[in-house]
């Protein structure tokens, strides 16, 4: 059993930085493939960005490629989603998850976190 908790979300003005967390209880972390997604009001949830376990491989949506970066420190049970240069459509509720092994989409995610909202001002 795994169980996800994210943190970090917040109000942050355009152009700004937030650094989200989630960290991970349960002995399976290291063997999964993490991931970042979002729900924007009135919005499907979409993919955001994943990784393995190893960190070696990493994938990005388009919109936010070059402004997040993923990272996870698996002695901390930790998958990080760093976030620059945010902007106001960047807005929703992010939620990490995670799947033993393989590619991570959004139909693919057996563990979820319960969100944090992050607020981007004009």
């Amino acid at each position: 059993q795994v169980q996800l908790v994210e943190s970090g979300g917040g109000l942050v003005q355009a152009g700004g930085s937030l650094r989200l967390s989630c960290t991970a209880s349960g002995r399976t972390f290291s063997w999964l493939t993490m991931g970042w997604f979002r729900q924007a009001p009135g919005l499907e949830r979409e993919f955001v960005t994943s990784i393995r376990w190893n960190g070696g491989s990493t994938y990005y949506a388009d919109s936010v490629k070059g402004r997040f970066t993923i990272s996870r420190d698996n002695a901390k049970n930790t998958v990080y989603l760093q976030m620059n240069n945010l902007k106001p459509e960047d807005t929703a509720v992010y939620y990490c998850g995670g799947r033993p092994w393989g590619d991570l989409s959004l139909r693919q995610v057996d563990y979820w976190g319960q969100g944090t909202q992050v607020t981007v001002s004009s």
